[in-house]
């Protein structure tokens, strides 16, 4: 019998702060290095919500979702196992704060973005900065 075996779902959530740029954590887990806002979706949890739960777990701000942006699911885009990620556009205020899985927090825009973004996190956000989905 062959093992069935299927990529882990996860969100990433754009955050946009008002007329500031987006925020980026630098993860304290491997991969090390710069990264959208994240993690794996809960057993039972709508999408919408882990991308909440997350965004608020890794910043600590409340964030309001806009839209869902794009699906990103090339099997190598994480060198842990396969997982997809359900990318979302969302905003908040407020002054961030490294939570969680986040050891540092910034805010940045197309002209800055750090040379080390882990994972697709650099095609994705030059998706969202080139508006391509």
């Amino acid at each position: 019998m062959t093992k069935h075996r299927n990529p882990i779902p996860t969100v990433d959530i754009i955050i946009e702060i008002e007329d500031q740029g987006i925020i980026l954590i630098k993860r304290k887990n491997p991969p090390y290095g710069w990264a959208i806002p994240g993690g794996y979706v809960n057993y039972r949890e709508p999408f919408e919500d882990a991308a909440v739960r997350e965004a608020e777990e890794e910043t600590t701000l409340k964030v309001m979702l806009l839209r869902q942006f794009h699906t990103y699911s090339d099997p190598d885009r994480d060198p842990r196992q396969h997982n997809t990620t359900t990318v979302f556009i969302a905003k908040a205020k407020g002054e961030p704060v490294a939570s969680s899985d986040a050891k540092e927090i910034g805010v940045f825009t197309a002209g800055n973005l750090p040379d080390n973004l882990c994972f697709d996190h650099r095609q994705i956000l030059l998706d969202y900065f080139n508006n391509k989905y």
